[in-house]
């Protein structure tokens, strides 16, 4: 029984696929693009765990075509190549069967490496699968992302994990043959962070833990066998989304010294400096904004610092950002000024841009009143003029609310100077 029951239990079908429903069910968007067997180059995003490779490899097999796989960890130009050479003898230029070349984290790829597939993907030699847990608009070349499909993998909600489990009481060779009674989930899922795959290898080493064939599994029982197995950082699993939480957190609430230890603890499980960059990008946004906007310049600067220098220097910088963004005043305005917004464009849909504020660069355009009425700022008294730039189905909803700090408590004066009491600044 040497191999993993995550590996004997991998679904072979699109029957047996957990989950993804708005992507492999019944009128997902690659439903009926497998069955015709019309299997467009693609990239796959998500966390780990949530069916990438396996909904790879079932899209091979149910469209009939030859499948390669490449772990971008392990792989160089060269080893592309020559996957290359063999996927364009077994399939070509003039068949629906082109090969499929699956590539598990491709986010790993360098540039050059993700080059010497731009011209199979773009002469139809193989159809490209990419697997990543990383945002491809970061990660993937902007020439191979034009040619390449985006499908985001959502994380398992608890109904299919908790499935999976009693497929494998129920349907996996070795466990069938045992008496198990699953009396509780919750420390199993916790433990697993919605990750199928180590789901499944944590309830296997309970199972095998066991010598009686009779086996009852709770909580208790669960935490107490698995606390002295938990693994180191971990950069592709559950601790790398965990850790980053942690960090971000720390940041949100002000406290430098957390946020310089989850640091450190990214840095010593040599965590992408250019992912903790990121998140850093992001939080000198979405937590401090126009609170203190120079984090946000900080922060950008240190993501164009650390991908010059990487480590062992990286991680001085980083320090100085996470600590900067963790003293500084904190505002989510911005953050749910344009959640409101999407929100409201969800609701309202496709409403018509008010006349008098369109684009008017033809002359048909300017006699259909385009651009008639409109009040140029710069004509009027401190440069503003009440005009209403909203469509008169949603005009005078406020969106941005100003935080309480000082920066946005001027931002709110300023409203309140310009448009009176239209949106109650």
């Amino acid at each position: 029984m040497n191999e993993p029951l995550a590996e004997r239990l991998r679904p072979k079908t699109l029957e047996d696929y957990i989950s993804q429903t708005h992507l492999v069910g019944e009128s997902g968007v690659l439903t009926n693009q497998i069955k015709q067997g019309l299997i467009p180059s693609m990239i796959f995003w998500g966390p780990p765990g949530i069916g990438k490779t396996t909904l790879a490899n079932i899209i091979a097999t149910e469209s009939g075509r030859p499948f390669y796989t490449l772990s971008a960890i392990s792989s160089g130009v060269k080893d592309v190549r020559e996957v290359i050479d063999k996927a364009k003898q077994s399939g070509g230029l003039f068949t629906t069967k082109n090969p499929i070349l699956f590539i598990d984290e491709i986010h790993r790829f360098s540039k050059s490496q993700q080059d010497s597939l731009l011209q199979a993907v773009e002469k139809g030699w193989v159809t490209l699968i990419g697997a990543t847990t990383e945002n491809p608009s970061f990660e993937v070349i902007s020439a191979l992302l034009s040619r390449c499909q985006v499908y985001i993998l959502k994380p398992f909600e608890k109904a299919d994990l908790e499935m999976l489990l009693q497929r494998a009481i129920r349907e996996d060779v070795y466990l069938s043959e045992k008496n198990i009674t699953l009396k509780e989930t919750n420390a199993l899922l916790k433990l697993s962070g919605g990750d199928a795959r180590k789901l499944l290898n944590i309830f296997e080493l309970i199972v095998n833990s066991e010598e009686s064939n009779n086996v009852v599994i709770t909580d208790d029982d669960v935490l107490q066998k698995i606390q002295n197995n938990t693994v180191r950082y971990d950069k592709t699993g559950d601790q790398h989304y965990d850790i980053i939480s942690a960090f971000i957190k720390s940041i949100r609430g002000s406290d430098p010294n957390g946020a310089v230890y989850w640091l450190a603890r990214m840095i010593e499980g040599g965590e992408d400096v250019k992912f903790i960059a990121r998140r850093l990008l992001i939080s000198a946004s979405e937590d401090i904004g126009n609170a203190n906007p120079t984090a946000l310049v900080i922060a950008n600067n240190t993501f164009q610092a650390v991908s010059t220098i990487g480590y062992p220097e990286s991680r001085i910088v980083l320090s100085q950002c996470a600590t900067y963004l963790a003293c500084s005043p904190k505002s989510n305005a911005a953050y749910t000024a344009i959640g409101k917004a999407q929100q409201l464009v969800k609701q309202t849909g496709d409403l018509s841009v008010p006349l008098d504020i369109r684009n008017a660069p033809t002359k048909l355009m300017k006699e259909l009143g385009y651009g008639d009425n409109y009040m140029y700022a710069h004509n009027y008294e401190n440069n503003f003029a009440p005009q209403e730039f909203l469509p008169d189905e949603i005009k005078n909803t406020k969106l941005y609310e100003p935080g309480n700090n000082a920066r946005e408590n001027a931002h709110r004066d300023f409203l309140k100077q310009r448009w009176k009491d239209k949106y109650g600044y």
